[in-house]
């Protein structure tokens, strides 16, 4: 199996990484930007042309006002800082998830960094903030529902590709492998009708400790193993015709 297309990760592990040294939350936080920087790097060096990373879902908002502040400044410092670096480095930033909601300054700066790498083909950023997987999937139905409802489509004519193409992701490849740190394994909202067929890794580091290596080890495992997309398996197709 080849280096996957599209990876993707679940960023998990801040809070704990600063509890374990006695430190501030917001530490953790600082450190998970570094190391976000890293996987960008490490991934257009690893020949993935996709990289999708989950910033900020949409029950974030539930979190103490004072973490949630922290994270949207350090959203603020992200993209101030490291845009222009990014751009030149030929990464192109899409943005997925709930906008309307967000408060001006942050809307403004999400279309900064679409519009001005726009132009870019080196590696794909996908950057899933205000995110949640149901919440995507609802918008999808309601924008269905409104062209059904004002016969620009025929409900039987509705398909996969329909629903597809109403998500925030449309245009963008399904991941072929999903990453989550900190050893916890589920989906937590994140890309539920795109990783339908994902291989899922779930490592045991904080993400603050997420490396080149950790990255690499997850390619190994996603090499290792063989895709069915519902289908069967080459090796039973094989044995079942002898």
């Amino acid at each position: 199996m080849t280096t996957p297309a599209h990876v993707a990760i679940i960023m998990d592990g801040n809070g704990r990484w600063a509890k374990a040294r006695g430190l501030p939350r917001l530490a953790g936080h600082k450190a998970g930007v570094e190391a976000l920087r890293q996987a960008v790097r490490t991934a257009s060096d690893l020949g993935v042309s996709w990289l999708t990373v989950y910033a900020f879902s949409s029950e974030n908002w539930s979190r103490p006002a004072s973490e949630v502040s922290d994270l949207l400044g350090l959203l603020k410092l992200f993209i101030r800082r490291d845009l222009a670096e990014l751009h030149r480095s030929g990464v192109k930033v899409h943005v997925i998830g709930e906008r309307q909601s967000l408060q001006p300054d942050i809307r403004m700066l999400l279309d900064e960094a679409e519009s001005l790498t726009a132009g870019n083909r080196s590696l794909n950023l996908v950057i899933a903030f205000n995110y949640g997987g149901r919440d995507e999937i609802v918008r999808a139905a309601r924008k269905i529902a409104a062209d059904v409802a004002a016969g620009r489509i025929d409900p039987a004519a509705v398909t996969e590709q329909t629903v597809s193409q109403a998500l925030d992701t449309r245009g963008i490849p399904d991941p072929d492998l999903v990453i989550r740190t900190s050893g916890e394994m589920r989906l937590s909202n994140f890309l539920l009708w795109q990783a339908a067929y994902s291989e899922l890794v779930f490592l045991p580091c904080l993400w603050p400790d997420f490396g080149a290596e950790h990255f690499e080890e997850a390619l190994r495992q996603f090499r290792a193993r063989e895709r069915r997309f519902g289908g069967r398996a080459e090796r039973d197709v094989i044995s079942s015709s002898a």
